[in-house]
């Protein structure tokens, strides 16, 4: 499909760079005129990612929207886009949150405006294009695109510590970049051994069988580079710093988007390329999770500040994420891509509201505050909902994830699902305590009196995100079935056999076999 005769991908990954070009025309004194650019391209690219939605072919498992042209032909490099189930939804999440982002944030970008513009647009690009990219060059090259932007927002715009907190975001993720870039320039030889072709296609990749000891190597060091991204325990370390001294588009974005890179990672890297080394790896992994799960959720009950306390629920989170694809099941892979989408919507409103109180009172300790359900009435009320989200009331979108994937984890690991299930509570005990503390009682603070509630900007920032959240749990079926053939299609690849894949032996087998495919599910060639 094209667009203006542009392939909807490539538009979708580089229209923000139009506005980049447009805004280095723009006069640094002209902070509206930036600021309304900004906001016009960023609306626009997600326009472009709508009819993704209705396009997208549900009974197909494979990779829609393909685009395949001959980039860096010395070097088998190809300019290679594409997207199925698991990433169509990413995709749209990302163009909606910088949509929202930059309107979230029209009062509180007050220095530099041009300049936070132009950085927000370009982490833009680097975020469409990781989820899209089917050539292994291309994503890495979006990979640290995305990278430095994120930087600059949290090292410019941030807070007090942002200079620290930027460079620990840069010391971790770099580290994990090298880790990755060893893999892949590994598997980039094995591919040349076992056909004789250089090639950063990822199809191809898929279809090797490496030898079992550099198997573990190889997936150690992609998994280890996606667990810091993730942030799985005990990796996560990085996360708060940033979260709490970055601005507040920083923090949506980051929660949001870059955080289901690691996930997203696991699910097209680090798990179907390797599957024996997974099976290997899986009780590992799951206990991993499971800690992250608790540990998370119990450090959050201590945390004074509200952006604290949102951050280390996102271990929590994305823990139960990752603790259903681990299931490799159905309700447990369907389970874990829709949470990420879910948690993408409900953290990203939780720093938006943070963000607006912040932005009025010029702190995030709960203690500063009291009874502002008297103050601010609509505020305290649409909080409630992305509060009571978060947790996974029923009938709000947190519920539909985690249930499935606690359904998923429990045909695994009966204690794992157990001892995960106990994170809710936790969870309502956190954000309820802290919502308690903060909307009810009386107004003891009198730089509380003269607060302002939200205004029709701030409301329409907060509105698509009440609407999703409403709509995936009432109605979550739109959203597995677009879902549910691509993660068939990943449970497929990780427990394809070894010999239905070119072997490229470079040490002796173990002899383990793999798991089997069901005879319903044909095997991958």
């Amino acid at each position: 499909m094209t667009i203006l005769g542009i392939p909807i991908l490539t538009l979708i990954v580089f229209a923000p760079l139009a506005g980049v070009a447009l805004l280095l025309f723009v006069d640094r004194s002209a902070e509206s005129l930036a600021k309304w650019i900004t906001l016009l391209v960023s609306g626009i690219t997600f326009l472009f990612s709508l009819p993704l939605y209705w396009l997208f072919d549900e009974t197909q498992a494979g990779f829609q929207f393909v685009e395949k042209v001959p980039w860096i032909n010395t070097w088998g490099v190809e300019y290679h886009l594409g997207l199925d189930g698991i990433t169509l939804f990413l995709v749209m999440l990302t163009t909606l949150l910088t949509f929202v982002a930059v309107l979230g944030t029209w009062t509180q970008a007050d220095r530099h405006v041009r300049e936070f513009m132009i950085t927000m647009l370009l982490l833009e690009v680097g975020m469409n294009g990781v989820f899209v990219a089917l050539d292994v060059f291309l994503f890495y090259v979006f990979w640290e695109v995305m990278l430095f932007p994120m930087y600059f927002l949290i090292g410019v715009w941030g807070s007090d510590r942002r200079l620290y907190a930027a460079i620990k975001f840069v010391v971790y993720t770099m580290t994990a970049s090298v880790l990755m870039l060893a893999a892949i320039l590994t598997m980039y030889f094995l591919n040349y051994k076992a056909t004789g072709e250089f090639t950063f296609s990822l199809l191809s990749w898929y279809e090797l069988d490496v030898g079992l000891p550099v198997q573990y190597w190889l997936f150690a060091a992609f998994a280890l580079a996606f667990a810091v991204k993730v942030p799985m325990f005990p990796f996560h370390t990085w996360l708060p710093d940033a979260h709490v001294e970055a601005p507040t588009a920083g923090s949506v974005l980051l929660a949001g988007v870059l955080l289901k890179m690691g996930t997203y990672g696991f699910i097209r890297f680090a798990m179907p390329l390797f599957p024996e080394a997974t099976d290997a790896a899986l009780p590992l992994l799951i206990t991993i999770s499971v800690i992250g799960i608790i540990y998370g959720a119990l450090v959050c009950m201590v945390q004074p500040d509200m952006k604290k306390l949102v951050a280390y629920s996102s271990v929590s989170h994305l823990g139960f994420v990752m603790l259903g694809l681990f299931a490799l099941n159905a309700e447990g892979v369907e389970g874990g891509v829709l949470q990420m989408l879910n948690h993408g919507v409900s953290t990203g409103g939780l720093f938006l509201v943070v963000g607006m109180i912040y932005e009025r009172r010029h702190t995030k300790t709960i203690a500063e505050f009291g009874g502002l359900m008297k103050v601010m009435p609509i505020y305290a009320t649409l909080m409630l909902i992305i509060v009571l989200s978060s947790l996974g009331l029923p009938s709000l979108n947190g519920f539909v994830g985690e249930y499935l994937i606690l359904v998923g984890i429990y045909q695994v690991s009966p204690l794992a699902a157990i001892i995960s299930a106990s994170a809710v509570i936790l969870a309502a005990v956190y954000l309820l305590w802290m919502f308690q503390r903060v909307f009810f009682g009386e107004v003891d603070n009198p730089k509380n009196l003269g607060l302002k509630d939200l205004s029709l900007r701030e409301i329409a920032v907060l509105a698509p995100l009440i609407i999703l959240i409403v709509w995936v749990g009432v109605y979550p079926k739109p959203f597995l079935d677009k879902i549910g053939p691509s993660a068939q299609k990943f449970i497929q690849m990780v427990q394809v056999p070894a010999s239905s894949r070119t072997q490229v032996v470079l040490a002796p087998r173990s002899g383990r076999a793999a798991p089997q495919v069901p005879h319903s599910q044909p095997e991958r060639r």
